[in-house]
């Protein structure tokens, strides 16, 4: 292997020959506990001496991000709507294909498909993946996670039963503002993360705010993406009143302080020059 040979050259080379691991299922790493290395990452740059020893991981069989967003969030757009049309299986004959006298299990309908219909967009027309696959086996994890959490939400939210918020209007209209507020922040600062891997690039950079006004997050967190995501489900949980709302917001929240603890690091790891006020997740604290 010569000495300016990328990481992405010895996976192909190493395809060649044990054809059945492709190179997305390929982890190659210095140290059999390490990360894997990056497909850009050069050998003659990397800490060996004039002999290296790379050590070889299995991924098992690989699907694309690209195919696993829109798997993942198909499921709840559609398995809402057996609830809200109040399908016969659902809450019995007597409540068949009737409607809610509450205008906000409309709105909350409306709300919830428009989430999922954004992100089905942005997985076509915005995103950009630095890793390009995920382990098959994980696809039915985040299925549970997303299709089962769809349809507990939407079975108390569209029951026979439910009551709405405690505030009546003015509740409602408050969450549906914030909510809006933290899609299109979302939205923005996907498409400003896009921006910094044009041209294909998979370099990682560092995101800076833009003249977009939902950008200027970026001065105090590393994800906003995150911070405006959270948003989203808290002021879905205001606007409909209800508990397991309020269960699965508190875990995205969990999950996703994790990831952007995760990025963080990664950013303070890789850059020396890294804005120290800014913070993973929550402005000044978290």
């Amino acid at each position: 292997v010569e000495p300016n040979a990328t990481i992405r050259e010895i996976r192909l080379m190493f395809h060649k020959l044990y054809p059945r691991w492709y190179p997305a299922r390929q982890s190659i790493k210095l140290d059999p506990k390490g990360k894997s290395l990056r497909d850009e990452e050069i050998l003659q740059h990397l800490p060996v001496g004039t002999t290296a020893t790379l050590y070889f991981k299995d991924l098992g069989p690989q699907i694309g991000w690209t195919t696993v967003f829109l798997i993942e969030y198909t499921g709840p757009l559609f398995i809402y709507f057996l609830f809200y049309f109040r399908m016969p299986f659902v809450y019995g004959l007597d409540e068949r294909f009737t409607s809610s006298p509450h205008p906000v299990v409309n709105l909350a309908c409306i709300c919830h498909s428009f989430h999922y219909i954004k992100r089905l967009i942005e997985t076509v027309f915005v995103h950009r993946f630095s890793h390009g696959t995920m382990p098959l086996r994980n696809i039915v994890k985040n299925c549970l996670y997303y299709w089962g959490f769809a349809a507990w939400l939407a079975y108390y939210i569209n029951h026979p039963l439910y009551t709405p918020p405690s505030y009546g209007k003015k509740q409602i209209n408050f969450a549906v503002i914030m909510f809006l507020l933290c899609e299109a922040g979302n939205f923005s600062i996907h498409v400003a993360l896009s921006d910094l891997q044009r041209n294909g690039s998979k370099t990682r950079k560092i995101p800076y705010p833009t003249k977009n006004p939902f950008t200027w997050l970026f001065f105090f967190v590393s994800c906003p993406n995150y911070t405006y995501e959270v948003g989203t489900w808290i002021s879905f949980t205001i606007m409909t009143q209800c508990v397991p709302v309020g269960l699965f917001t508190l875990l995205c929240f969990i999950q996703m302080t994790i990831w952007a603890k995760d990025k963080h690091c990664t950013y303070l790891r890789e850059f020396k020059d890294y804005p120290s006020l800014r913070m993973p997740i929550i402005p000044f604290l978290l």
